[in-house]
Formats: C-alpha cells, sequence, structure tokens
C-alpha cells in the first residue's frame, strides 16, 4: 500500500477547510498549518486565509513570514511562502512597514535549467504595494528603485503601487517609464491602465497619443486600456482612431475595445457601424458584441440592424453569436 505523503494530505485538508461552519473555526484549523515545515503548506493556509479574510490571523502569518525569513532560500524555496504571505497582508491592509520593507529588498537566486533565476521578483512587486501604502519615509524612493529592476514582476509591482498610492507624483512617474519604454509591453500596459485609473482626466490624452505608435503592441494595449477605462473622454479618442483607421487588425482590435467598454454610447456606436460597414468589418462587430451584449434592448438593436444589412453570411453569423442569448429576438426578426 501506498505511503500518504505528508504534504499532500496537509495541501488536501487545508483545501476542505471552507466547508468549515464558522471562520472561527477555520482560524482555529489554519494556525497549525500557518507553522507547518513546509513551505508549499504554509503557502496554501496562507491563501485561504486571505481568501476568507481571517483577519484573526494576522499575527500567525506575520510569525510564520519572520520563522521563514531566518533562512528564506533554504526553508522558503521560489519564495512560496513569503510571497503569499505579504500578498495576504496586502490584501488585508495590513499597514506596518516592516514585512515590506524586507521582501522589497529581497532576492533570491535559485538554480534552474539555464542561469539561477531570481525567485523573489513578484515578492518584490507585491512588497512596493504594501510599502507604498504604509507612507513610510523612504517608501517612493525604494519603489521607484523597483521601476527599473531587471524581472517584470518586480516591476509590475512598482507600476500598481504608483498608480494606487503614488499620488500625483506617481502618475507622473508611470508617464516617465512610458516615455523612456520598457522591454516587457505588460509594463507598459499597467501604466497605461493605472495612469488612467488614477487620474483620467490628465492621463487619457496622454495615453490616447499612443494608439499611433509605431510599435503594433504598444498601439493595441493603448487602445484596450482606453476601452476598458470605461471614461467618455476615452471612448472620443478611440471613436477618433476608428475614423481614421483602414486597416483590419488594427480595427478589429478598436472594435473589442469599444466592445468591452460596455458604454451605451459605445454599444450605440458600434451597431451603427454594424449597419454600414463591409462584410469583414460587420462580422468582426458580431463577434464583439456577443461577448458584452446582453441586454434585450441591444440585441434588438444589433437584430434590426442586421435585418436591414440582409446579407447571408452576416445574418449567420448573428444567428450563430446571438440564439443562445436571446432565442427569441432572433426568429422574430430574422
Amino acid at each position: 500500500m501506498k505511503k500518504t505523503d505528508p504534504i499532500e494530505a496537509a495541501l488536501n485538508a487545508i483545501g476542505e477547510l471552507r466547508a468549515a461552519r464558522s471562520p472561527e473555526e477555520v482560524t482555529a484549523q489554519l494556525r497549525p498549518y500557518l507553522k507547518s515545515r513546509s513551505n508549499l503548506v504554509v503557502a496554501k493556509a496562507a491563501k485561504v486565509a486571505g481568501k476568507l479574510q481571517l483577519a484573526g490571523l494576522v499575527s500567525d502569518l506575520i510569525a510564520a513570514f519572520d520563522r521563514l525569513w531566518v533562512n528564506p532560500a533554504k526553508l522558503d524555496k521560489r519564495c512560496a511562502a513569503t510571497t503569499e504571505i505579504v500578498n495576504v497582508l496586502y490584501e488585508m491592509d495590513y499597514t506596518e512597514p516592516d514585512i515590506y520593507l524586507r521582501g522589497i529588498r529581497h532576492v533570491q537566486k535559485e538554480a534552474s535549467f539555464g542561469p539561477p533565476v531570481d525567485e523573489a521578483a513578484k515578492l518584490r512587486g507585491v512588497c512596493a504595494q504594501g510599502l507604498l501604502r504604509t507612507r513610510h519615509a523612504d517608501a517612493m524612493a525604494l519603489v521607484v528603485n523597483l521601476l527599473v529592476d531587471s524581472e517584470p514582476p518586480a516591476r509590475l509591482g512598482a507600476v500598481r503601487a504608483l498608480a494606487l498610492n503614488g499620488g500625483d507624483a506617481g502618475i507622473l512617474l508611470l508617464r516617465l517609464k512610458v516615455l523612456t519604454g520598457d522591454e516587457d509591453p505588460e509594463i507598459i500596459s499597467e501604466c497605461f491602465a493605472g495612469s488612467i485609473a488614477a487620474a483620467a482626466e490628465q492621463s487619457v490624452p496622454f495615453v490616447a497619443t499612443y494608439m499611433d505608435a509605431g510599435d503594433a503592441v504598444v498601439a493595441e494595449a493603448a487602445i484596450w486600456a482606453l476601452g476598458q477605462s470605461r471614461q467618455i473622454a476615452a471612448l472620443a479618442a478611440l471613436k477618433d482612431k476608428w475614423e481614421r483607421t483602414v486597416e483590419r487588425p488594427a480595427r478589429k482590435v478598436l472594435i473589442a475595445a469599444l466592445a468591452a467598454s460596455r458604454l451605451e454610447e459605445a454599444i450605440e456606436y458600434l451597431v451603427n457601424q454594424l449597419r454600414r460597414a463591409d462584410v469583414r468589418t460587420a462580422e468582426d462587430i458580431l463577434t464583439a458584441l456577443s461577448n458584452y451584449a446582453g441586454g434585450e434592448s441591444v440585441r434588438m438593436a444589433i437584430a434590426a440592424a442586421v435585418e436591414k444589412r440582409d446579407e447571408p453570411a452576416v445574418t449567420k453569423l448573428f444567428k450563430q453569436r446571438f440564439e443562445q442569448k436571446g432565442a427569441g429576438s432572433v426568429h422574430s426578426l430574422l
């Protein structure tokens, strides 16, 4: 008979704790797991504590972090537990700076099939977010350092920290990061989205200029950031870009971003385009709208536009995309 792996058994037991009857009961049952010698067990226990927002375990999470920090390279491979603990503390609005200060400076190189890998990059990024929330005197300086960190997850954490808690200085730093560039497109995309979320009025015009960037990936990131911002000013910029864009790939991105905004004005604009666009563009619009057009009135407007076109290919796609979402309106109009 195969011997049960104690770590696997502990991980399975933790996964079943959510079925416990009360937060107090889960809290009591998680405590021993946070003292486990296995960093994977500690990480999973911390994750459950975070998902259930068990504030009574904050001191236990800190104690677990301190115990692992004695020798993190040995006790916490891949920074699995310390990263999860810091992430949970951040989500619980923990504002004491000590743990964040330790984590934001930590580098942990571990063996891999190629060169050693820095497994602490994500930890540094999460600590940046937590530290900037504490308003520690050195917080901004330490977070700015991460903007040029060698590892993308650390830079990403710095960008998110500046967007959420960096104030006016943070917005300017995000703009500077865009202007100087980054080899990872996700970093620039996060700068766009974070800037608009933090200060839409001043950031939408700046981000809009990048819709015409020579780098297609950057241009697409700008378009998506504007669409997902759900800002009326962003909608105006997207419509302006549409009117001066003829290439289908760029138009497909614009269509998807307009639909993703879920703004009534954006959906109306796409329906108007559906009435007169070429067949391929009409198909792109239908595909995009099918992911977001949940309301009956919207489906009826789309159906009316399709019916007026009276083109077999467009009608067929409409039925395929929409009949499960509003069979009555489809069959009554088409």
